[in-house]
């Protein structure tokens, strides 16, 4: 079993833990009415993206998401919560080290031996969840546990579909095929994109992701016999139909979207295996992209592989 395979597969007790560990941590998380950036990294940027959408809808307060390259320095907010599952990355070190002193930031990582733990005014340690694998899963679905718990949007529902994601065989023939959409709304855009990300890092396959409305206008031209578009959450009402008339695979979201990119996390190793892929060791990825800097002091462009869990 490679290291993603496992780690994937222990989702289920990884957010039962953080669930059960919301309250532990609720001064360090966001307060009802506090306005809020949350941030991060590839996958941890499409965590953000989720985790902001759901807190805004559930009437917590006005809540963004960035790249942490991204942050507009111009905004005022209360707190910017920043998901770092290394605690190394060059981009959320920086932006922590800009807002010190001017706004209050709450770090969630996987090890406590980092600079992070100096970058940020609060951190919570999310230890059991950390990784091998460069491909993240359960690191950061268990971030966007902890903050769905947080504002009360978690049940226990939720790792029971999980389980079911690891157990139910995959659609058949759904490895065979060459594209692959995946679509959200809401909060669930972003579990979309993250989708589309790890089929991408560990399959090296053709993926797009789009708010599911956004689909007809334009990418549904791509499907075929050959394409699978793949619904996190409600699908809109015609939209199936749509899509199995073009020949391409739909696949229905019937679990908890969040219990859906678990399937699909399962998809992409199935895709790189049948790929001849080790999606341990996906290309010109590392662990954490740590930039050296130039003369002038800013970020270079030579990224540096972060150490394993264990050996920092």
């Amino acid at each position: 079993m490679t290291h993603v395979e496992d780690e994937l597969s222990s989702q289920p007790e990884c957010w039962t833990r953080a669930a059960a560990d919301a309250t532990e941590h609720k001064r360090a998380l966001p307060a009802a009415g506090e306005r809020v950036a949350i941030v991060g990294c590839g996958t941890s940027w499409f965590m953000a993206q989720s985790a902001a959408a759901l807190r805004e809808r559930s009437g917590q307060g006005e809540t963004d998401a960035f790249a942490a390259s991204e942050f507009p320095h111009g905004r005022a907010y209360d707190r910017v919560v920043a998901l770092t599952r290394s605690g190394t990355t060059t981009e959320v070190l920086g932006l922590l080290d800009r807002l010190r002193g001017r706004t209050r930031t709450t770090a969630i990582t996987a090890d406590p031996r980092t600079p992070v733990m100096e970058s940020a005014d609060d951190v919570v340690v999310l230890a059991y969840a950390d990784e091998r694998s460069v491909v993240q899963t359960r690191f950061a679905t268990t971030a966007l546990t902890l903050l769905r718990a947080h504002l009360g949007q978690h049940t226990d529902a939720v790792a029971a579909d999980a389980r079911t994601a690891l157990a139910d065989p995959l659609p058949a023939g759904l490895t065979d095929r060459t594209q692959f959409t995946f679509l959200g709304h809401g909060w669930t855009v972003g579990l979309a994109n993250e989708a589309g990300l790890k089929m991408r890092e560990a399959a090296r396959a053709w993926t797009e992701s789009y708010p599911a409305m956004e689909y007809r206008h334009g990418p549904i031209s791509i499907a075929s016999r050959t394409t699978a578009t793949w619904m996190l959450g409600e699908a809109p009402e015609g939209l199936a139909r749509q899509v199995r008339e073009t020949g391409a695979l739909w696949v229905a979201g019937g679990l908890d979207p969040l219990a859906e990119l678990v399937r699909v996390q399962r998809l992409a190793v199935a895709v790189a295996t049948a790929r001849g892929l080790d999606p341990d060791r996906p290309r010109h990825l590392n662990r954490s992209v740590i930039l050296t800097p130039d003369a002038d002091g800013t970020p270079g462009s030579v990224a540096h592989p972060s150490p394993e869990p264990g050996s920092r």
